[in-house]
């Protein structure tokens, strides 16, 4: 608006006056209505294309305001406020960051322009007023609306960047969302500055399935609410507590939770951070329920598995769907383990291969061992620890 107020202050002589008021009045109008629309955020989805080829036809009435007047003869050029319009409100349009948008304007602005031109410049020939100054005249103007039509093509260029670039922001903030979910805010920070590839691999891992005991039956007579309530506590605690030690939460499966360590990359310290994990979370599990005991609310004791052994993990793609996953016989025993709590009264329990990579635990009081233990759906016998559930709370492992 004040652009095109400047340029009605600047008309070069009185008779162009009515055209410049005309489009700034028309201009206002239609300024208003859009304006109201959006407040109201109603108006049909065609209301942007109308907008944009009203702005066109009011910058061609600019270019050719000499058509409106009642002077004689083919006196036209440009003055530099009509055509700063032009550029004006070609940058207005781009705002929008819609290529399609800017080529309707380019191509209303342009095709109005010379077709305009060509009708006044015929009809001056035909006048007998000479033709060869007034074709000159035309490709002179047909210069600028080639002018004006690169500028709508860089507009074009520029706006098409962008949008491919926000496209990939928006792409690459849900990957970062979807792997937020898994990793901890330190390894996906590695993960983006270093590119790492997460596609599947084989690795050595350790393991770990929590699990709500009685959470069937709960559900069975609890309120969505107080369901709803109870996991999102319960999962808080279980992904802060595996991201805190540098664990990867691999997936939630109603109330079991499945945490690797080891995965996406090894690490010499990685059994010392997993056994570290399970029994800081099986503390924290038992105040936990403790805490919502004293509140009067639905407390559920919590067990869980610890298993090292090879897994093969990473993304799993499978048509328009994509996983980040582990699986292998690690994983079984993990799941079986964790069963066994509510069989030994334990909050922990872990296989030998979990021992065996990290002596120093095995001097840790609280500890009971059971020898050829064997595990449902699976052949052969197991050497296990646990800590029954009154024990939870004592001692940690020694930085080896």
């Amino acid at each position: 608006m004040a652009i095109l107020a400047v340029n009605l202050a600047l008309a070069p002589n009185h008779e162009n006056f009515l055209i410049h008021a005309n489009v700034v009045i028309g201009y206002a109008l239609v300024t208003t209505l859009a304006l109201a629309l959006a407040a109201m955020k109603r108006g049909p989805h065609w209301l942007a294309a109308a907008l944009v080829t009203i702005d066109a036809i009011l910058v061609v009435a600019l270019f050719h305001e000499h058509l409106f007047t009642s002077a004689s003869g083919l006196d036209h050029s440009l003055t530099a406020p009509s055509l700063a319009v032009g550029f004006v409100l070609l940058t207005h349009v781009a705002l929008r960051l819609n290529p399609r948008l800017i080529l309707l304007f380019a191509t209303v602005v342009i095709l109005g322009w010379l077709a305009l031109l060509t009708v006044a410049v015929d009809a001056h020939i035909a006048k007998g007023a000479g033709s060869e100054l007034d074709w000159k005249l035309f490709w002179v103007e047909a210069g600028l609306a080639t002018t004006f039509g690169f500028a709508a093509f860089v507009c074009c260029l520029v706006t098409h960047d962008h949008n491919v670039l926000l496209r990939n922001a928006v792409a690459t903030e849900r990957s970062r969302a979807n792997l937020s979910r898994f990793f901890s805010p330190n390894v996906l920070s590695q993960l983006q500055q270093t590119g790492e590839s997460l596609e599947l691999a084989r690795r050595q891992v350790i393991v770990m399935f929590v699990d709500l005991r009685s959470f069937t039956r709960f559900g069975e007579v609890a309120s969505p609410e107080e369901v709803a309530e109870l996991l999102a506590e319960y999962r808080q605690l279980v992904t802060s507590a595996v991201f805190a030690h540098g664990g990867t939460v691999d997936k939630f499966i109603g109330d079991g939770v499945m945490a690797v360590f080891g995965q996406p990359w090894s690490g010499s310290d990685d059994v010392e951070r997993a056994l570290t994990c399970a029994m800081s979370l099986a503390r924290s599990l038992e105040q936990w329920a403790d805490d919502r005991q004293r509140n009067g609310k639905h407390a559920l004791r919590a067990g869980i598995g610890l298993h090292a052994g090879t897994a093969v993990g990473g993304i799993l793609r499978s048509g328009s769907h994509a996983e980040f996953t582990l699986f292998g016989d690690v994983v079984n025993v993990a799941e079986r383990l964790e069963r066994l709590c509510k069989e030994f009264d334990a909050t922990l329990v872990t296989s030998d291969a979990v021992m065996a990579r990290l002596p120093s635990a095995r001097s840790l009081d609280g500890w009971h061992w059971k020898e050829d233990v064997a595990l449902e759906g699976r052949a052969g016998r197991l050497r296990i620890a646990y800590r029954p559930r009154r024990h939870a709370d004592e001692g940690e492992i020694p930085s080896t």
